[in-house]
């Protein structure tokens, strides 16, 4: 049998990841297409469409400089220094045309893929989120192309590329930092066990004790809680995109267990990365 059945040339990426990174960047690219004035607001932001894509341009290329094993600090993990970092490096980066932005995101989104194919061994990169295996990283890269794809999109009233496939293979990056971004003052005093199932996908459990967030990517033992969610609708609320109430107002969340009103406060207890 073919050891290689399923993954991308050499092994390190599973071949469903490349396929998504690919295609989402190249929706991206779809969504810039034609677009000659790049000052609109993006909702919810501060930054203009422009900014928004080189934003998305430059973290590309950070992620495929990791994935080469090259050294970016970039920040200390706190979004106060990631946003400053954000800021220094638009600062210092001027393009805000569309059509060179697009095909920066491509390239860049392609030359992390193929890196990350071809690495199977070697120290896990060090990412402005910490160390990460490659295939974590790639999740990574994966989950920021699809959150700020989303915010193009909706600033320039286009479709956007997030889909439940896409949303499911952001699960092994969000369930790395889980830990390093709880919230402490929501998470103090709370001791619960969740249960997260994504409809149609993967389900896995999430342990709080006095502000302390364990992960496991398997469901809990006799949770307290049980949410049921729609893939493309957990990635939205993860990334603060979306509340959690619109989404059950929709039917997209159900939760049940012992304690099923802790089911809308659990986006709370984490800052979206």
């Amino acid at each position: 049998m073919d050891q290689t059945a399923g993954q991308d040339v050499r092994g390190a990426l599973p071949a469903e990841l490349g396929r998504a990174i690919r295609r989402t960047a190249a929706d991206i690219a779809a969504v810039l297409d034609g677009v000659r004035d790049t000052g609109a607001a993006v909702p919810g932001s501060r930054w203009t469409v422009g900014e928004a894509a080189a934003h998305l341009a430059l973290a590309n290329e950070l992620m495929a400089d990791l994935a080469e094993g090259r050294e970016r600090p970039y920040g200390d993990g706190t979004p106060q220094s990631l946003a400053a970092a954000n800021a220094d490096s638009l600062a210092v980066f001027r393009e805000r045309r569309a059509a060179p932005l697009a095909a920066m995101i491509t390239a860049q989104a392609e030359r992390c893929a193929v890196a990350l194919a071809a690495a199977a061994d070697g120290p896990a990169p060090v990412t402005p989120l910490g160390p990460m295996d490659r295939p974590v990283l790639a999740s990574y890269l994966l989950t920021h192309m699809l959150g700020h794809g989303y915010d193009l999109a909706r600033a320039l009233r286009r479709p956007h590329m997030i889909d439940a496939e896409r949303a499911g293979l952001c699960v092994p990056f969000l369930l790395a930092v889980m830990p390093a971004v709880a919230d402490g003052s929501a998470t103090a005093g709370l001791t619960a066990r969740y249960t997260i199932r994504l409809r149609g996908g993967d389900a896995f459990g999430v342990a709080v004790a006095d502000g302390a967030v364990q992960v496991a990517p398997e469901p809990c033992d006799r949770p307290d809680c049980t949410i049921l969610i729609d893939p493309a609708a957990f990635l939205l609320i993860a990334l603060g995109r979306r509340g959690p109430w619109p989404a059950m107002a929709r039917g997209q969340v159900l939760a049940w267990g012992r304690r099923p009103w802790l089911a809308p406060g659990f986006p709370a207890l984490f800052v979206a990365p």
